[in-house]
């Protein structure tokens, strides 16, 4: 234990002699570790938070839904720091009075990029930072340069929410209606094309689609012509029998048909009951009826009626049969003039399939042209319809409402750099290195500060010590170099007491 008390002693006492070196190094140490803590500029920071509250009323019945609304608030959180708007915020501050060209404006930029958050927290809050530290300005100008652009932030937060999200709109409208334009003239066209097509190929066809689905609705209409047809025929035939038998006046013996009459009557029925089975003009029966026709008119034409007499009254029931033959034949006439109309449709169309193989597939491709035009125009039109109902709800109604929660703050004192401490902490580290180089001095230029000690290193043996004896002009030199001594040691804390009192003075004159 005496043996560590005797190390400790020699150390100090090697300090001791070797003191100048050390406050020397000191006040090196100190003055050029003051010298850069003043040269740190101090750093302002201003926060604000601001509450995003989403409507979901009504947006939501036109398409705003809010995972929509919240997307399209974190999309203007993360571009709100854009070169675009940082470049607003340098141009409309005190920054802008900083700048002489487009290179300054970028390299604010660049630091306020650095200096600004805009942090998303719990239940659609967020907080802005702004941080201003600028060696250009003086400690005020970085203090309100901070609140300026948290404000700034604050005001394009706000307008890219209300304002952007609307001019968005509208560019998106014209869009759609340039593009609703440019479909409506190609579905004209089109559709042009495919009348063209259709009174070129199909003419009176009925139906629509394919050249196949016309013809087969042709075919079927044809079909149902030719049993209407036969029908009608039957019943002219009825009508003509019953007329054959029935006298034109009232009041006399009635006439009766000849046999020539009810003959041409029965071959009537017979051509009428083949044709509403199906059969056409060219089938051997309805020739051979045809045939027998045209010999029971001429002979029925000159064959007189039996009984009746002349002078009487005209017969009722005569006259009405009378008006339904002249129905009959023109529901006859009429449909044997639309099968006819069907049936120089469907060879003229056949022709022109045999002579033109590839219309079918033209008209394929023509129908798909228009189809996909058509659906392509309905889908523009129902978007264009839908972006313009909720462009007028954003502009009538408030979708999104913004409430200032905590207005940007006005710092008085700066977050970074703590220059009380670093002052302090300079200090420390001055007395550390004046002490680390007189002891590092000692250890260089070694000398035996007791008897043990030279004993020790010279391994020879000391006779004894002899102490210093000093004169009274050397005590009172002595006690003038360790007042100029303590005046140097004291000069570093008075040094430090005044750094700490214009820092805090200069922070008065920030608040």
């Amino acid at each position: 234990m005496n043996g560590v008390y005797d190390e400790i002693r020699i150390v100090l006492h090697g300090l001791w002699q070797r003191r100048w070196l050390a406050l020397a190094v000191g006040w090196a140490i100190c003055l050029v570790g003051w010298l850069v803590v003043s040269l740190i500029p101090n750093s302002y920071e201003s926060h604000a938070r601001i509450f995003v509250q989403m409507q979901s009323i009504l947006p939501e019945k036109i398409g705003i839904t809010p995972v929509e609304r919240q997307r399209e608030i974190d999309r203007v959180r993360q571009t709100l720091t854009s070169a675009v708007n940082l470049e607003k915020i340098v141009r409309g501050t005190d920054l802008r009075q900083t700048v002489a060209s487009e290179r300054d404006v970028a390299d604010k930029v660049a630091v306020l990029q650095e200096t600004i958050k805009v942090t998303a927290q719990r239940d659609n809050l967020f907080e802005i930072t702004a941080t201003a530290s600028f060696p250009g300005m003086s400690d005020a100008g970085n203090a309100k340069l901070a609140r300026d652009i948290a404000q700034k932030l604050i005001d394009i937060f706000v307008a890219e929410n209300m304002a952007g999200g609307r001019e968005e709109t509208q560019q998106t409208l014209r869009f759609l209606d340039s593009q609703l334009a440019e479909r409506e003239q190609q579905l004209q066209d089109a559709e042009q094309k495919r009348m063209a097509f259709e009174q070129q190929y199909t003419g009176l066809l009925p139906g629509v689609g394919s050249l196949a689905e016309r013809m087969q609705a042709a075919r079927v209409e044809l079909s149902q012509v030719d049993a209407d047809l036969g029908a009608a025929q039957s019943s002219l035939s009825a009508v003509n029998a019953q007329m054959a038998g029935t006298g034109s006046t009232a009041g006399a013996m009635p006439s009766s048909a000849g046999p020539a009459a009810q003959r041409l009557a029965e071959i009537e029925g017979q051509i009428a009951g083949a044709r509403a089975r199906g059969w056409t003009e060219a089938h051997p029966d309805v020739v051979a009826l045809n045939r027998q026709l045209s010999a029971a008119r001429a002979a029925a034409s000159g064959e007189p009626r039996i009984g009746g007499g002349a002078g009487a009254a005209s017969n009722p029931l005569y006259i009405s049969l009378r008006a339904m033959q002249a129905e009959k034949q023109s529901i006859v006439a009429a449909l044997s003039a639309r099968k006819n109309q069907l049936q120089r449709d469907m060879n003229l169309l056949m022709a022109k399939q045999s002579a033109d193989p590839g219309v079918v597939a033209e008209q394929g491709r023509i129908s798909r042209d228009h189809d996909v035009l058509k659906q392509q125009y309905d889908k523009l039109l129902e978007d264009r319809e839908q972006i313009r109902l909720r462009n007028e709800v954003e502009s009538q109604t408030d979708s999104v409402i913004f409430k200032l929660i905590d207005p940007p703050t006005s710092p008085r004192i700066p977050v970074s750099p703590n220059r009380p401490l670093l002052l302090v902490l300079v200090l420390v580290a001055g007395v550390g290195g004046g002490i680390a180089a007189a002891f590092a001095k000692g250890q260089l230029q070694t000398t035996y500060a007791t008897g043990e000690r030279l004993a020790k290193a010279s391994g020879l043996h000391v006779i004894g010590t002899i102490s210093e004896v000093l004169s009274t002009a050397e005590r009172e030199a002595r006690r003038k170099k360790l007042r100029w001594f303590a005046g140097g040691a004291g000069g570093l804390a008075a040094m430090l007491v005044l750094l700490l009192l214009v820092e805090f003075i200069q922070r008065g004159m920030v608040a």
